[in-house]
């Protein structure tokens, strides 16, 4: 099999997980169905697709610790449903104003504003109370423990210390794009989008009970993973194709927006991309575990065109 197939399967084993866990309309009963229209939104949002990286990572370093998949099923879902909240807020008039996403309209344009803060919320709420059915399903304290450790991590780098930290940090660079240099725009990365990495990284090791320095080093990872794919973003912005990407490119530089390429140029982004990303092998090859697959994707995301 392919590393495209494999990649392919298990991203379809994570989509299942995350589809068995989110509520639908169908499964609305009684008065719960004044709510099927955000139900409806929240489906719509999390549906569209995606490589559903994030709950890979968390399903691939469970196993490549020797954890239990039911074990990590609630966080794999649950931090998929926190990626898309930050994804539908995001796309909003006040945000980012995109109205596609994926190929396809994004929630606000589709269900109205309103409905769209709505079920971003949802989502986030939902996360969390998935989340917390981990802990019917611990066999022991250690286990116990080890659920309590991963939803402190999931709750820490989903809110101000983390993506909201980052993404707010976003904001405030758009209405001073001239003030923004390097250490605004990397702590941007850094919360905003690899916050969520490490979070994949980290919760499915410490589900597993791996060793804490695997978890301080696939948290490194993360982070350079992230950074990297941030930068990555940038580049696609300036010469990535909008059909293939399946939303508009070139928006930073129409919005003034301050980004990687702007400071550096294209050149040394893509080096520092290159850098990053060794870096990150690098680390995982020292690891007390390996995992074949999740190496290969390392090296494949960073360098992604789409």
């Amino acid at each position: 099999m392919s590393f495209e197939q494999n990649l392919a399967e298990k991203a379809a084993h994570c989509e299942k997980v995350l589809r068995d866990m989110l509520p639908s309309v169908e499964g609305l009963q009684g008065t719960d169905r004044y709510a099927a229209v955000v139900v409806d939104a929240m489906q719509y949002s999390v549906m569209a697709g995606g490589k559903r990286l994030r709950p890979l990572f968390i399903y691939e370093t469970c196993r490549m610790y020797g954890g239990r998949e039911e074990l990590a099923a609630p966080f794999m879902a649950a931090l998929e449903m926190i990626h898309n909240y930050s994804l539908v807020h995001d796309d909003m008039p006040a945000m980012d104003n995109d109205e596609y996403r994926r190929g396809r309209k994004t929630t606000w344009v589709v269900y109205g504003e309103g409905m769209a803060i709505l079920a971003g919320d949802a989502l986030l709420n939902y996360a969390y109370e998935t989340a917390l059915k981990a802990f019917a399903l611990c066999r022991d304290p250690k286990e116990t423990a080890a659920v309590v450790s991963a939803m402190e991590l999931l709750a820490r780098n989903a809110g101000v210390y983390g993506m909201v930290g980052g993404q707010c940090a976003d904001l405030e660079a758009e209405k001073k794009p001239e003030e923004t240099g390097e250490e605004g725009l990397t702590y941007i990365h850094k919360h905003k989008t690899a916050c969520m990495i490490e979070s994949g990284f980290q919760i499915g090791a410490i589900l597993a009970g791996a060793p804490k320095e695997d978890v301080e080093k696939l948290g490194k990872i993360a982070e350079n993973i992230g950074i990297a794919f941030q930068i990555q973003d940038d580049i696609l912005d300036v010469i990535g194709d909008s059909e293939e990407l399946g939303k508009m490119t070139g928006s930073d530089e129409k919005d003034g927006k301050v980004t990687y390429v702007t400071l550096h140029g294209l050149e040394k982004a893509a080096q520092d991309v290159r850098r990053m990303s060794e870096e990150a092998i690098e680390l995982f090859d020292s690891l007390s575990a390996s995992n074949g697959f999740l190496r290969e994707l390392i090296t494949n995301l960073i360098t992604r065109t789409k």
